[in-house]
């Protein structure tokens, strides 16, 4: 049996198949090391997108937000205010098609409107949402355009002149410098003028009611 020295003539290619192998190896971790560079760059990439679209999401829908709190608002110009309702008494008559519309897509928007923003982030919400903001705003423009060029001209000279006396009436009803006395005669009559003419809302009358509960009678203080 020959000693280890008769195959030297081995190591030369043993040599070059293990040196082969390691220079594989060597670009194998190579390639591993920067397909691992790349996909985390591409996860990076990706959240930062996922970030931006969440953000300009939200700024969207903050923005519906805010046109539906300011049709809200500009609604509320005639809800709480009975002398401005006077002026434009069609925004609560529900028999009037335009009234009736704007407030059906008030009450759509308003249900649809969650209590969590986050909620919209959910593109098939979000876009419910969106359309029945832009319904009650369209709407609502349409039946005030509409008020506004008929004022008061649906009524009679008599019913105007009612109209007219209950504005003035409201204006004492809510006046600080008026006795208790002087108030709460006025309320009471204005109340009397508008019956049967305009719908007061509830809140309207709540409102003023609070503005001047010291001199309402006890018992008195619920909208009728």
């Amino acid at each position: 049996m020959g000693s280890i020295g008769d195959f030297w003539w081995l190591i030369f290619p043993i040599g070059g198949v293990v040196g082969g192998w390691a220079a594989r190896i060597a670009a194998y971790n190579e390639k591993r090391r920067r397909d691992k560079i790349e996909l985390e760059r591409i996860k990076a990439s990706s959240r930062a997108e996922e970030l931006r679209i969440t953000q300009t999401s939200k700024t969207v829908i903050a923005k519906t937000l805010a046109r539906h709190d300011d049709v809200n608002d500009r609604w509320f110009g005639y809800e709480l205010d009975l002398a401005t309702l006077i002026q434009y008494p069609m925004m609560t008559d529900l028999r009037e098609p335009l009234t009736l519309a704007f407030h059906r897509a008030k009450v759509r928007a308003d249900d649809l409107r969650p209590n969590d923003a986050d909620e919209l982030l959910e593109p098939a919400a979000f876009a419910e949402y969106r359309d029945a903001v832009s319904d009650y705003a369209a709407a609502f423009d349409t039946a005030e355009r509409e008020a506004r060029r008929r004022r008061q001209a649906d009524f009679s000279p008599v019913e105007r002149e009612r109209l007219e006396r209950a504005r003035r009436l409201i204006a004492v009803a809510g006046d600080d410098g008026a006795t208790a006395a002087e108030r709460q005669a006025a309320y009471r009559k204005a109340r009397d003028e508008l019956e049967g003419l305009i719908a007061v809302p509830p809140a309207a009358a709540q409102q003023l009611e609070q503005r001047i509960a010291g001199a309402l009678e006890p018992g008195r203080g619920g909208a009728e």
